[in-house]
């Protein structure tokens, strides 16, 4: 069988490379890795792709740019002929205590926007068409941070929320062909959160363990398990919203009705 192709924005590292990866792993999908900045990240998951069976075709571009975003379509196309799944995961965020309001300008929420939720927009309706013939899917990576107001900065979770509200709006703008779904993850291990957190890392991570109704905290590879989830098996779900965290935000609103 004709193998199935996806494009995973943002998947140098983290939760991008490691959905690539699974995907490959399957042996039924190639992959196109997209990065922004980080080029020797982007070339070792594209390895470790090809190593799993994957063709890989590795794309640097800026998905705030609208033109960059088309030419990322295009160049897929022109190696492989179709698009079956557009994984939204690129994202940036500005570090900024919720108490400091002057830490955040109007730039600081534009630059988060163009990148969290233009970008998501600008690479589905690039990929449209192709996903559209394909009876394809697009998941999008959002966070609890849009259901909490929690998270890396006011400008962050304000983005992640309208990301939610954009998944929604292309569920009913892409139906009946094309599925549109959101995973909103929690506490990610890893070098993200750690430079996030810093010295209270290890205390965050031990604190959220405690109180989650599953006691733990995730990996990229639990948080890509639902992506692919959403990405390959899900035929009848779309404008769904999956929090994978543990619990934790379960175990807030729980405490929060006593």
């Amino acid at each position: 069988m004709e193998k199935k192709l996806a494009i995973i924005t943002g998947s140098s590292t983290g939760v991008g490379s490691a959905t690539a990866m699974q995907l490959a792993s399957t042996g039924h999908w190639n992959v196109v890795i997209n990065y922004a900045n980080s080029a020797n990240e982007a070339e070792a998951t594209m390895t470790s792709c090809q190593a799993l069976g994957a063709e890989v075709l590795c794309i640097q571009a800026d998905v705030s740019e609208d033109l960059q975003c088309r030419d990322l379509v295009k160049q897929s196309i022109a190696k492989f002929g179709r698009i079956d799944a557009l994984i939204n995961n690129a994202g940036t965020t500005k570090f900024c205590e919720f108490s400091d309001l002057e830490g955040l300008d109007k730039s600081d929420f534009l630059n988060l926007y163009s990148v969290n939720v233009v970008g998501a927009y600008q690479m589905a309706r690039a990929a449209c068409p192709h996903l559209r013939t394909a009876g394809g899917a697009i998941v999008n990576i959002a966070s609890i941070a849009a259901l909490t107001g929690l998270g890396s900065s006011i400008a962050y979770a304000a983005s992640k929320g309208a990301m939610v509200t954009l998944t929604l709006s292309m569920a009913h703008a892409f139906a009946p062909e094309v599925r549109v779904n959101a995973v909103c993850p929690g506490f990610i291990q890893g070098r993200w959160t750690k430079g996030f957190l810093g010295d209270r890392y290890e205390e965050m991570k031990a604190g959220i363990e405690k109180s989650a109704a599953l006691k733990v905290t995730a990996t990229n590879e639990d948080i890509a398990e639902s992506i692919v989830y959403l990405a390959t098996q899900a035929k009848i779900m779309t404008g769904e919203i999956m929090i994978v965290d543990g619990g934790a935000t379960l175990k807030q609103v729980t405490m929060g009705r006593r």
